[in-house]
């Protein structure tokens, strides 16, 4: 278990912190979710007017600042890109799609799983099915175009503007919309200094780790190789016993703070989360922290996951506490439907070279 050390630790820590970030004041099950956090930023940028999702969290300025400052100091940080990024815009923007018809990114389906939440025992089942679907295709040849070399200063870019919002929140706040007290999910928030530490902590053990809940399950599934699973599984342990001694842990369908018990549309839409997520190489966690070492192409896929959360809330596509919208059941089919036209595309391309 020597060699597993240090993806158990990331996944005790984010465990850990996601508690307490909730004891401090997040959302209840929200701790720690990149798709909902994304959302957030989107709102606070005024990309979407929906009052109750204007958040700049600061969880995710912390997490890339943290992978990007190991990343720097371990000579990791090598600017590439120029991989497809129009289609891993697309991908990004539909994986958003289906985690806002679920709720919540793959680190909030498993943080869930782990307060008792039985809605996401759907989620996770969609989700196994949507990976297991994209190694199918990896199967068949499946990859995007190579990337290339870049200068520093693109692959500085992204960390330039993840600093010029930390100093924006901190030094002019009044310039982002922010969610009127009362007006949960958004109102609901951790102070600034736990919320960033917590990020940043969770960014260096994350960049160190490789940590990834798709490629935990693709390995698995792929190569029978269960390294990054178990920082998977040791969120879900960690969040069940602290819940417990918490006295938080709910084990029903009933009562779950931001979830709905549509189980179809649930499984659906994890599974174009896990599908999606396969084809661009990691989960919407492992995209900021490839940002953070200078990747472009994952800028480029996050950028995308913005620009879908924007796009669910301008057009009534996220979920809600009471079900599915029928403009999200719509988007969900049409991501599913653009993700095997890509699937296909590049693994036909790929075997006629």
């Amino acid at each position: 278990m020597k060699k597993h050390f240090i993806v158990i630790l990331t996944g005790v820590v984010i465990g850990i912190a996601a508690l307490l970030l909730v004891r401090f004041g997040n959302p209840g099950n929200m701790g720690f979710c990149i798709a909902c956090f994304l959302r957030d930023i989107a709102g606070a940028l005024k990309l979407h007017t929906a009052g109750n999702v204007q958040y700049l969290r600061p969880e995710i300025l912390g997490l890339v600042l943290g992978a990007f400052l190991v990343a720097f100091f371990a000579k990791e940080f090598k600017p590439v890109g120029g991989s497809a990024p129009f289609s891993r815009f697309t991908l990004g923007f539909f994986v958003m799609i289906g985690a806002l018809m679920f709720l919540g990114c793959p680190l909030r389906m498993f943080l869930r799983l782990g307060a008792g939440d039985l809605n996401a025992v759907s989620g996770l089942i969609g989700f196994v099915i949507g990976i297991g679907i994209g190694v199918v295709f990896l199967n068949k040849n499946f990859s995007f175009e190579r990337n290339y070399e870049l200068s520093k200063m693109e692959g500085l870019l992204p960390i330039i503007v993840v600093i010029g919002l930390l100093i924006v929140f901190v030094a002019a706040p009044a310039v982002l919309a922010f969610s009127e007290e009362g007006k949960a999910p958004g109102s609901l928030h951790a102070p600034l200094l736990i919320a960033l530490g917590a990020g940043l902590v969770a960014g260096i053990l994350a960049q160190r780790s490789r940590f990834c809940t798709v490629g935990g399950i693709r390995d698995a599934i792929m190569l029978r190789d269960f390294h990054l699973l178990f920082g998977a599984l040791a969120v879900i342990f960690t969040v069940v016993i602290g819940s417990l001694i918490l006295g938080k842990f709910n084990l029903s369908f009933d009562g779950q703070p931001v979830a709905h018990k549509d189980w179809l549309w649930n499984g659906l839409g994890m599974l174009l989360v896990g599908w999606a997520s396969v084809l661009l190489g990691g989960c919407p966690l492992r995209q900021l922290i490839l940002s953070a070492e200078g990747n472009t192409d994952s800028a480029i896929t996050v950028v995308g996951l913005i620009a879908g959360a924007a796009f669910a809330h301008n057009f009534g596509l996220a979920s809600s506490g009471a079900g599915p919208t029928f403009n999200g059941q719509i988007a969900v089919v049409i991501g599913l439907v653009v993700t095997l036209a890509v699937s296909i595309f590049y693994s036909l391309k790929n075997s006629r070279e």
